[in-house]
């Protein structure tokens, strides 16, 4: 169970970008994709703003903000964009991020003092819930990730489906490291706290908690069935999103996890669609315009003291209508990509 409880910590810190770490091997999917549906998934991300880039500099007159879209998972590409923004944390009043030392820290200890938070013992199982293959799949695939069958049956389906999206050797990883991801938002809250410059979450703690509570028992399950077949190939899923990120091909990543669902999920295309538009409702664009407030806050508290702050948060929560970037210039913010 304690490396259930590790899995849950990591899983839930790492809400934005699907999961890789060094070391994993699989294939870019991109490479062998029939042309047409890759042009299908080129249309589909052409008309999305800021849909591009990793590093951009929002300002309004004196304010400004330095936003990074991070990856929360080691590799060494990571080197350069650590590299880039050491002085920019340096000089800043402070660096924000979705979750800091002490939230990571407050959410590990209440999963731990609470294990109702991530399972139910009272409703009916995953096992009742699901078809004999569907559990079969799930099982099969949580068992790779470190979970019995007898606890998967019992997981609330949010923390499963997220689960699902993170490779087996990547979990590997976590617990050789002791827990830590290696991801760029750790990387550069290391940073921060060698520069002395605060370091302030974007969100409290137990955010996560709120997100699908309201959810229907049938909403529960489709996340499951949606997310199910990227566990079956994993690493390959992994390796392919994961250079899209590197590339600077955010969006990207967002609709080729749509396509795959189309194909092999089983679910109609319009529950694929529902799906999907309240993942992206749940975990990036509500949380985005909340973030808001605190992003221009803090831009205008350090803009006092003559400086300008820093926000590292995973790179989806960047482009859309609803990102940060498209708010911020709403907001009277000019937005300028500095990594193009």
């Amino acid at each position: 169970m304690r490396h259930v409880l590790k899995a849950a910590a990591l899983a839930i810190v790492s809400l934005s970008v699907p999961a890789w770490a060094d070391g994993c091997t699989g294939q870019n999917l991109f490479d062998t994709m029939p042309a047409d549906k890759k042009a299908r998934i080129d249309a589909a991300v052409r008309d999305v703003p800021f849909r591009d880039g990793l590093l951009f500099r929002a300002s309004k007159g004196e304010l400004q903000i330095t936003l990074v879209g991070t990856y929360h998972f080691g590799d060494d590409r990571h080197a350069p964009m650590v590299k880039r923004l050491q002085p920019v944390i340096a000089d800043a009043a402070a660096l924000y991020v979705e979750a800091g030392p002490r939230e990571e820290a407050r959410l590990t200890e209440a999963l731990q003092s609470d294990p109702s938070l991530m399972v139910d013992a009272d409703g009916p199982t995953l096992p009742e819930r699901l078809s004999p293959d569907e559990w079969q799949q799930l099982s099969d695939a949580m068992s790779d990730r470190g979970s019995p069958a007898v606890i998967t049956s019992r997981l609330r389906p949010w923390y499963v489906s997220m689960m699902l999206g993170i490779s087996p050797c990547m979990l590997d990883a976590m617990e050789k490291s002791g827990g830590k991801t290696g991801g760029l938002d750790h990387l550069l809250v290391h940073q921060a706290q060698q520069q002395q410059t605060p370091i302030h979450a974007l969100e409290p703690w137990d955010t996560i908690f709120d997100l699908y509570s309201d959810l229907t028992p049938a909403q529960e399950v489709d996340m499951i069935r949606t997310a199910l077949p990227s566990a079956a190939h994993a690493d390959d899923y992994a390796v392919t999103l994961t250079d899209a990120y590197f590339s600077g091909n955010v969006w990207e990543i967002w609709e080729f996890g749509r396509f795959d669902a189309y194909e092999n999920s089983g679910l109609p295309k319009s529950e694929v669609d529902e799906q999907m538009a309240l993942a992206q409702d749940r975990l990036m664009d509500n949380r985005n315009r909340k973030w808001i407030g605190v992003l221009t806050e803090g831009a205008d508290k350090a803009h006092r003291d003559g400086k300008g702050i820093v926000a590292a948060f995973g790179a989806l929560h960047l482009p859309g209508k609803a990102g940060v970037l498209n708010l911020l210039q709403e907001q009277g913010y000019s937005v300028q990509r500095l990594d193009g």
